[in-house]
């Protein structure tokens, strides 16, 4: 057989290899799908398992409780007392006695001015005296022999009268030297610059060695009284009849607190001022505070709440519980069997963490206070009951609107 006639059985053969091994490929291929469909089948699904994992959530319980009625604002803490410490006389600052930031007593010496020119003063206002005393005694000896001579008519009316002149006008001299003794004296005890009233110190502004004035507008330190502090605070103008009512019937207390929602100290209500600002539609009141932990600090900004009334009996829910959706208002509620539902929900008066329910809730149930942003309608949840101490952090929590 010729070259030419073994040509078609080799493309055969080709051909059958060729789909041979294509039908190879294929049947591989379909083995790895078919492996990895099982594999597939057979792994747990991790969506499955989350789903049927119950949620962790904390939950209080809807119940009646006494709510406080209570007006907040923004204050600013002053001391009772400001004082600039300054000379009162003019002189050369010989010594700075205090300590800054220390507390001092009314009385306490805080800086002494160069008494020397004082001293100085005072000793020639009390040479003049002496000067004058003794010259009122010559007048008075001559004003004695005048009148002796002028009764014998040895000397004229004229001649007495001129004496008891000299004699009056040497007691007015003397009546001045004495006023320019207690002048240099009063300016003597200028020198010794001593603390107006109990308080505390601050910064040093002058140092010993300057020249001072009385009429200088930096003053050597700033003297402030901490115990007892002020807090001004502004309320809106519609709850001045709230207050009027409640400070008819005793006195208010007010609780000054931190940034952080923390109570810095609890006060009385003052004074409520006489007129409303009318640039802002706010009314200034005034609280004291004893302020003996010093946590008040004058200058300082605090939250204040003030006290009105107390609500009786009312439904009451932690505030950590009201949500805020597109619809307005809504809480958690899980049932009976651990499941969760929306609920839409009105509140009220908001007080010391807790809101007042005026709708969409029930007594004793339970909503969720911690753990909603894991939560789905009918999700199933493990609920852990908010304790004491939950329950006292949602006081700092911000109220719902």
């Amino acid at each position: 057989m010729s070259a030419r006639d073994d040509s078609p059985s080799r493309g055969r053969a080709i051909v059958r290899s060729l789909l041979l091994l294509v039908g190879l490929a294929v049947l591989g291929a379909g083995f790895f799908v078919w492996r990895e469909s099982a594999a597939r089948a057979a792994a747990p699904n991790p969506a499955a398992a989350r789903q049927a994992a119950p949620v962790p959530v904390t939950v209080a319980t809807v119940a009646r409780r006494d709510m406080p009625v209570v007006l907040s604002g923004l204050g600013t803490v002053q001391a009772s007392q400001t004082i600039n410490i300054h000379a009162r006389v003019d002189g050369t600052l010989q010594s700075v006695d205090f300590t800054e930031g220390q507390d001092v007593k009314a009385g306490d010496v805080l800086a002494k001015l160069d008494p020397r020119l004082a001293e100085a003063s005072l000793g020639q206002a009390q040479a003049t005296k002496e000067k004058d005393t003794a010259q009122l005694r010559g007048a008075e000896a001559d004003l004695n022999r005048y009148t002796e001579l002028a009764q014998k008519d040895f000397a004229s009316k004229q001649q007495l009268d001129q004496q008891q002149a000299t004699v009056d006008q040497l007691k007015a001299t003397i009546s001045a030297d004495d006023a320019a003794i207690r002048s240099a004296q009063t300016t003597l005890g200028y020198m010794t610059i001593t603390a107006p009233a109990d308080g505390h110190m601050g910064i040093r502004q002058v140092d010993a060695g300057n020249i001072v004035h009385a009429t200088d507008s930096t003053p050597i330190a700033v003297l402030t009284t901490l115990k007892p502090v002020a807090v001004v605070f502004t309320l809106p103008e519609k709850n001045l009849g709230a207050v009027q009512r409640a400070m008819a019937k005793g006195p208010l207390t007010v609780v000054a607190r931190g940034e952080d929602g923390s109570a810095l100290g609890t006060g009385t209500l003052a004074v409520v001022d006489n007129q409303i600002d009318t640039s802002t539609g706010t009314l200034r009141l005034k609280a004291i505070f004893t302020n003996q932990d010093e946590r008040l600090w004058p200058g300082a900004f605090v939250h204040v709440d003030l006290t009105v009334d107390k609500l009786k009996d009312v439904l009451a829910v932690p505030v950590a519980a009201v949500q805020r959706g597109p619809d307005g208002l809504f809480a958690w509620v899980i049932d009976t069997g651990d499941k969760a539902t929306v609920r839409p929900i009105e509140t009220g008066q908001v007080a010391r963490g807790f809101a007042k329910v005026e709708k969409g809730l029930t007594e004793g149930e339970r909503v969720v206070t911690d753990g909603q942003y894991r939560l789905r309608p009918n999700a199933h949840v493990a609920a852990t009951d908010a304790g004491p101490k939950e329950e006292l952090s949602s006081a700092a929590a911000p109220a719902a609107p």
